[in-house]
């Protein structure tokens, strides 16, 4: 007899993946995708991190080597709390930080931790697909809060909590927001901290992509304005240093840390303590800040020639967000009902993109979609561009 395989409720009941399924299709040679969201690989710090690694191995083989605490290594943590301290102003103790195996452990942790089948998780709308399938794989019930060119709307958010008193958690990406590319100003940040004490709500505050600003002035986080621990505060090493390192840590109250931590013990015991040691040991070598300078550099260069050829090869009834900083802009174009079907027919033209469906919680906006710009060379972008623009053109004109 063949099996019969009786899966969870977590498991998706179609068994698909489109997303996989579309940036699958954008990994043909031939394509020119703007679909990812990958670093750009040839700033990886390579050198830098062997001669880390060689060091670590001399000083610290066998403790790197060996099973170690699930809450992370002491030097990596101190060093993560400095720097949360430094750059974010959140002060906190080393029993309010925790390392995490890459920023999305920490969004199934909490998910975990806070959402049961049938809870209110309120987000953005859109907001980070990722972190939706994360809840929604806990029984999750999404409320979409709608955003402006600023990033969710506190109006909203308070309308939302108000109707939502149930609420286990609200989600968000106050910088350089996926998909969007917003970014949050200080004021809403300070009147988010003070809703979510208001309504006696966590708050996951998602940040990732912070670091990486070429242009505008650095902004405050949420966290930053929370006098009463309702703020969890995560990010990671991914975009600054090398995503396939799965480095990532949350700030929270010590209660939240301590309960996270046990439920990190039953899925993986602790991240991984070679790497952690090792990026402890680059921190202390290497001007990490000069080379996120050259990070966001390249990054601006690259968001400006895209934005040039959005003005140039574009429909000019499309709309699109202009970022200070990240890895995304979000492009709308009127009269498109269909945006996977859109994307199937740019593939005709060799381009791709992540149309904007699996981003929102509820009702997807129509003719909406993610274009990436931190991992293409920039002689393909205006080449992208174009083509992508012939296959709009073509869309709106049938």
């Amino acid at each position: 007899m063949i099996m019969t395989f009786h899966f969870s409720k977590r498991v998706p009941a179609d068994g698909t993946d489109a997303v996989g399924a579309i940036l699958k299709a954008a990994a043909d040679p031939k394509v020119i995708s703007f679909a990812g969201g990958l670093p750009a690989p040839e700033l990886f710090p390579v050198e830098g991190m062997k001669k880390a690694t060689d060091k670590v191995y001399e000083e610290h083989g066998r403790e790197a080597l060996q099973y170690g605490a699930a809450a992370g290594v002491t030097e990596l943590r101190q060093l993560i709390l400095k720097r949360v301290a430094e750059k974010e102003g959140v002060h906190a103790n080393l029993e309010n930080v925790m390392v995490t195996t890459g920023s999305e452990q920490a969004i199934d942790l909490v998910g975990k931790a806070f959402v049961n089948p049938g809870d209110t998780v309120l987000v953005e709308d859109p907001t980070y697909l990722c972190a939706l399938d994360v809840f929604r794989s806990y029984g999750a019930k999404f409320v979409g809060v709608p955003m402006d060119e600023d990033g969710m709307r506190m109006d909203a958010l308070e309308d939302a909590l108000k109707a939502h008193p149930e609420a286990k958690l609200v989600y968000t990406v106050p910088n350089f927001q996926n998909p969007t590319g917003r970014t949050m100003p200080a004021d809403r940040r300070k009147k988010f901290a003070e809703l979510a004490a208001k309504y006696d709500v966590p708050v996951l505050e998602d940040n990732p992509y912070g670091d990486i600003r070429f242009a505008g002035q650095h902004v405050p986080s949420v966290k930053s304005f929370d006098k009463t621990g309702h703020v969890f505060y995560m990010s990671t090493f991914s975009k600054i240093l090398a995503p396939g390192f799965r480095l990532g840590w949350l700030v929270a109250d010590p209660e939240v840390v301590k309960k996270l931590t046990v439920l990190k013990q039953s899925a993986d015991l602790h991240t991984d303590n070679l790497v952690q040691y090792v990026v402890a040991e680059f921190f202390k070598e290497n001007d990490v800040d000069a080379h996120v300078k050259e990070i966001s550099a390249l990054y601006g260069k690259r968001k400006q020639l895209m934005v040039e050829g959005l003005q140039k090869y574009f429909p000019k009834s499309v709309k699109y967000t202009n970022p200070e900083g990240g890895m995304f802009l979000w492009v709308t174009v009127p009269g498109v009902d269909d945006t996977v079907a859109l994307f199937k027919e740019c593939l005709k033209h060799n381009v791709a993109f992540v149309p904007g469906d699996p981003f929102f919680a509820g009702k997807p906006q129509p003719g909406t979609f993610r274009l990436n710009y931190s991992n293409m060379a920039e002689d393909k972008i205006q080449v992208g561009l174009k083509q992508l623009g012939a296959a709009l053109d073509e869309a709106l004109n049938k």
